[in-house]
């Protein structure tokens, strides 16, 4: 089996690639060319997998890409994918998460039209929810430039299945982190703010909305349900949730006291990281998936949160070997 992932150097592409070629595939990844290389994520398997030159903004890369690899599955993991960014960047944002699942979808069309392929469609869609938790079923009422885009290609996706026979499915996730989290994200953020807290590297974090409430889950139970859907005998969508909420004040709670501290005494409320239009709760109902795909996840949510605190920590560790305190002689005039 062939399988080509867009967005392979991303968290979610990175655990994908790694189940994928424990199942015996043969992984092509897509990356865009840049000045330099950030293939961090992907670092011990880099030479395991083949990687190619593409850009969702570019439709005949996308379709060389398709033509070179052959597949039997694509993932479409690529987008602009930060949501505070997306306000900035809406037009960029639309072009990437939206328009660019047309462009690979054309190539698939004309390149593998047998090819399966996965649509990462997320929660953000829900945004101002009609019901809760939201089913498959749920209308979307997206609150960002992110969130509108990621509906266009979900609606992309439904349109080429139903249009041209295609195996397509998207796969409506929510918010599932890892140590692997970009460091922009409130979870990874948090972590990271927490092991420098701890380490001495820093003092406060500053964060926006602790009442905000997300379903919460472990990326690479995840990939695994992006897997599942592709080896079902007919085409569908599925929401992938754990069925649970949390607040970002939960997380912080369990981030802060895994290291022996309390949030209470290091977080700092800052406006300017409120969302101009904030998604207040979101919870996925996770049946449908456990029904048919017989999946479920298997990290908790507080054992994800520990795991990613304890990453940080390693990670940053070497830092705090290179803070070089003051010889005692120069310490007394510090004071004067």
């Amino acid at each position: 089996m062939r399988a080509l992932i867009t967005g392979i150097t991303g968290q979610d592409g990175s655990y994908l690639a790694e189940l994928l070629l424990s199942k015996g595939y043969e992984v092509w990844g897509v990356v865009r060319r840049s000045s330099s290389e950030n293939f961090e994520r992907i670092q011990h398997i880099r030479d395991r997998v083949k990687l190619f030159e593409a850009d969702l903004l570019d439709q005949t890369s996308l379709t060389r890409a398709v033509e070179a690899a052959k597949p039997d599955e694509v993932y479409n993991l690529a987008a602009q994918s930060f949501v505070p960014t997306s306000f900035v960047q809406p037009v960029l944002t639309a072009e990437f998460t939206g328009i660019g699942v047309a462009r690979l979808l054309e190539a698939i069309r004309s390149g593998a039209p047998k090819a399966k392929f996965y649509q990462a469609s997320s929660s953000e869609m829900f945004g101002k929810v009609w019901e809760t938790p939201q089913t498959e079923k749920t209308p979307f009422y997206p609150r960002s430039p992110y969130g509108v885009a990621k509906v266009y290609g979900h609606y992309m996706t439904v349109n080429y299945r139903e249009s041209y026979g295609m195996f397509a499915v998207s796969g409506i996730l929510f918010n599932h982190e890892s140590p692997r989290r970009g460091l922009e994200f409130v979870t990874r953020k948090i972590t990271d703010g927490v092991a420098k807290i701890k380490l001495g590297l820093a003092k406060e974090l500053r964060l926006g909305n602790l009442e905000a409430k997300r379903d919460w889950g472990f990326a690479g139970d995840y990939v695994r349900a992006m897997w599942m859907m592709l080896q079902q005998s007919k085409p569908n969508d599925y929401v992938v949730a754990t069925g649970k909420t949390h607040t970002v004040r939960e997380f912080c709670k369990i981030a802060f006291g895994s290291v022996g501290l309390n949030y209470k005494d290091h977080v700092v409320l800052d406006p300017v990281f409120l969302r101009p239009a904030e998604v207040d709760q979101l919870t996925g109902c996770p049946k449908r998936a456990e029904k048919e795909l017989g999946w479920k996840p298997e990290v908790s949510f507080s054992e994800m949160v520990e795991m990613m605190v304890e990453a940080d920590l390693k990670r940053l560790q070497p830092q705090k070997s290179k803070i070089v305190s003051l010889p005692k002689s120069l310490e007394s005039r510090k004071t004067t």
